[in-house]
Formats: C-alpha cells, sequence, structure tokens
C-alpha cells in the first residue's frame, strides 16, 4: 500500500535528479535569505553556484543545534512572518528552545510524509487513530493529526496524560490505531492490567511509536501486551516533526521521505561522510520546505544508511533504528556506552519490569555505573535466593554485552521515577567529583 507511488518506489535516477534539482533552489534561497548561512558558505568560500547536484552536498557547511539557539527566535527563517502560519518548539529543557516556522506548503509537505507512514502501516479509511502524542509546541500530536486526516482516517485527539481516561476511550471508541510514546505503550499496559482490563477489548491492530529510543524487545513486549503490530517513527522538530523516515509493514528499517530530506552518515568527530551501510551520525538537508529548511544538520543520532529495493517495493532510503545519540553517548572506563544497548539485555532476560535507571559516578578517580532495574510484582514475591540468581544474571550479561563491569541492583515495581510513564534512565553524578 502506497501513499504516493511515484515518489516511494521512484528509481534511484529519478530520485537524484530531483533531489539535486530541489538543493540547488533551497541552497540559492537561503543564502539569500538566511544571514548565517550566507556567512558560513562565505567563510567556506562556497556560493550557491557550487551546488549542482546531491553530489555536492559535502561543501556545505554543517548546521548545528547552537546555530538555532543563537539566532532564537525567527533568525533561520527563509520567508517573512507574513507567510508562516504556524510555530511549533523543542522543549527547551536544555537551553533556549528551538522555533520552527510553517507555511501552508510545509504543512501540506508534512502532512504528506505522515500519511506515507501510515498508509505503510495500513491505514486505510476505515480506521480510526487515538493519537496520544502531545499536542501544543511539541511536533507530535498535530503532525501525526495532520498526516491522518489526509489519508482519511477519523481522528481522536486525545493528547497526554489521564491514562485511565484514555483507557476507557481505547475500550470505548474501539480505535484500531494508536499513536504515542514506546513507554508510555507500556506504561498503558501496566495501568490496563491494574485496571482488570484485557487486551481482548481494545480493538487495536496497529501502534505508530517514536519520539524516543526504543529497542527490538520493548517492540516484542509492547505488541505483545497490547495485541497490536508495534512500527516505528522517525522524526525532529528542526526538521519537520515526525515522518521524516517511517516502517512498513516488513519492519526492516525506516524509509527516509527523501525527495524532501537528504540524509548523509557521518564520522561524528572528523564529520566526514562515511559510506552507506556504515554506522555514524545521521545528518539532514531539508530540500522542500519554505519556512525553515535546514542544510547539513547534525542530529547527533547514531545510525545506518541501507540503499536498497524493500520486499514492500518502496526504493526510498532506508535507516535502521538509532543505536543511540552522540551526546546520550556515556563512556565509561573508555567504554562507549549506549543506554539502549542496556535496555536490549534487561528486556532480552525478561523478569523484570521496562523501567530501570543507570547511576554513574565516580571514586578514586575510577568510574563506576550502577544499573538498578525494576522487578515484576510477581518476581518481588520470589525467595532472596531467586532474586539473587536474577541480579547475578543481569550481571553477567550486562558485563559480557558491554566489557565493563557494574552493579546491579533489583528495586521493587514503581520505584523508578516516571513522567508520563518513561522511566528517567541516567544520572551521572561524576561532574560532582570533577
Amino acid at each position: 500500500m502506497y501513499w504516493n507511488e511515484s515518489m516511494e518506489c521512484a528509481t534511484l535516477n529519478e530520485m537524484r535528479a530531483l533531489q539535486s534539482f530541489r538543493l540547488s533552489q533551497t541552497v540559492r534561497r537561503v543564502y539569500e535569505r538566511v544571514p548565517l548561512y550566507r556567512k558560513r558558505m562565505d567563510e567556506a568560500g562556497v556560493s550557491p553556484a557550487d551546488i549542482r547536484s546531491v553530489d555536492d552536498l559535502h561543501k556545505l557547511p554543517f548546521t548545528y543545534k547552537q546555530d538555532l539557539r543563537d539566532t532564537y527566535p525567527y533568525g533561520m527563517f527563509a520567508v517573512p512572518m507574513s507567510e508562516i502560519v504556524r510555530l511549533h518548539a523543542s522543549s527547551g529543557t536544555t537551553g533556549k528552545q528551538i522555533v520552527v516556522g510553517y507555511t501552508r506548503k510545509d504543512l501540506d509537505t508534512w502532512a504528506e510524509c505522515c500519511a506515507r507512514a501510515l498508509t505503510a502501516a495500513g491505514a486505510t479509511k476505515e480506521d480510526i487513530i487515538h493519537v496520544s502524542y502531545g499536542y501544543g509546541l511539541f511536533t507530535g500530536g498535530l503532525g501525526v493529526h495532520g498526516g491522518a486526516e489526509k489519508a482519511g482516517m477519523t481522528v481522536v485527539p486525545v493528547s497526554v496524560g489521564n491514562t485511565k481516561r484514555q483507557i476507557n476511550i481505547l475500550r470505548d471508541f474501539k480505535p484500531t490505531f494508536i499513536c504515542c510514546t514506546p513507554s508510555y505503550a507500556l506504561f498503558l499496559a501496566e495501568t490496563m492490567a491494574e485496571m482488570g482490563i484485557d487486551k481482548s477489548e481494545l480493538a487495536l491492530r496497529v501502534g505508530i511509536f517514536g519520539a524516543e529510543p526504543w529497542t527490538e524487545e520493548m517492540r516484542k513486549e509492547i505488541e505483545a501486551k497490547l495485541g497490536l503490530k508495534a512500527m516505528d517513527i522517525y522524526g525532529l522538530t528542526e526538521i519537520i516533526g515526525p515522518g521524516v523516515a517511517f516502517e512498513c509493514q516488513e519492519q526492516s528499517g525506516m524509509h527516509i521521505n527523501e525527495d524532501n530530506f537528504i540524509a548523509e552518515t557521518i564520522d561524528p568527530d572528523t564529520g566526514e561522510v562515511l559510506p552507506i551501510g556504515a554506522q555514524g551520525e545521521i545528518v539532514f538537508t531539508c530540500i522542500n520546505k519554505q519556512g525553515f529548511p535546514l542544510l547539513r544538520y547534525r542530529t547527533r543520532d547514531i545510525g545506518v544508511l541501507v540503499r536498497e529495493k524493500c520486499s514492500c517495493g518502496r526504493t526510498l532510503i532506508k535507516m535502521k533504528k538509532p543505536a543511540g545519540r552522540s551526546d546520550d553517548m556515556l563512556i565509561i572506563r573508555g567504554v562507549n556506552v549506549f543506554p539502549s544497548q542496556i535496555e536490549s539485555v534487561l528486556l532480552q532476560l525478561g523478569n523484570t519490569a521496562p523501567y530501570y535507571q543507570l547511576i554513574v559516578g565516580r571514586v578514586n578517580n575510577t568510574d563506576t555505573l550502577e544499573i538498578q532495574v525494576e522487578i515484576t510484582p510477581e518476581m518481588f514475591s520470589d525467595t532472596v535466593r531467586s532474586l539473587e540468581e536474577q541480579s547475578r544474571n543481569i550481571k553477567q550479561a550486562v558485563e559480557s554485552t558491554l566489557g565493563i563491569s557494574a552493579k546491579i541492583t533489583l528495586v521493587e515495581p514503581k520505584t523508578i521515577p516516571r513522567v508520563e510513564g518513561k522511566a528517567v534512565r541516567v544520572v551521572d553524578t561524576r561532574k560532582l567529583h570533577d
């Protein structure tokens, strides 16, 4: 099932020709209208005339999140405010908010991207979609909402919070699709169990989950607990929101809407462009946006691009599920550690809840790692010997996977702090010792 077969199944030559045209037009426009890009390109000795095809992309300078903060709020807009019809923004938890603007055409492009994602997941006009992403300045809710309406689905715009009410709506309204973060999906399942509601009472068949990293093991757990097919969707506020890339029913990587976004992988330390198939930092260039088009934006997501025709028939380049973020990566005694690696180990072993906390510290100039893991209510009633065995199993699995030692602490159910169902993942106290 395709929403836009001509784009989703274009040949490589057709796609490269379109990308090259749109890239050259975008570069010329931002050079003329965005002072930061004009300054950066002049400093690099690059003019719009030098960018004639995708092969010239590497000549352009990178864009960093700090650039968006330094030009807050509207300094990166490439159209006058009279053409901007909507603003969105990031949370701003680590600095100034990132403010993005959309023209009417941008909103249509965004809806198109999300309609492709929903159709690839099997959506039709007969489906009802329960949207539990946040509405407001966060891009999740309104982004998927627009795509669902474009695809002709019936939308239930629930937004976040009030979990028991959401479960009643899921049971009564009988939506067949649900969109939320993967951790919230598990929180819904946990709350359903407390309410005595079985998944068979719901009509869900597909879940579209994104906005945070999640593992294949977490996918299996969501599918088992909610009785649906769990699909991945990827996006960034800075690029457009959800819908930059999406899974089809093959669940073998996310198709990038590359008629709108050119993807690269680079070495995060040197900035060198890496070949297709090599793991590196994902970089995106917007080639079909009017209000807020970014050139070579460094996402900090670590992933792999794959260029092969999918069994679904789509030829769009794929990105594998990100392994983590370069700015979330922990370096513990010289070893690179991503929280997702630990999550994968815990879910493979079973007998633990999907909530954990990493506490990184330093003792006598040596890094330490403690992993606090919630156990299930059933296991909490087990014998001390059984709990000790489980702790040893986790310790051995973590250490064999990561190559570093870690202290394992099993904690009671609902001990790890949650925010809308999501566990607090990392507490790094080393800076207190520096």
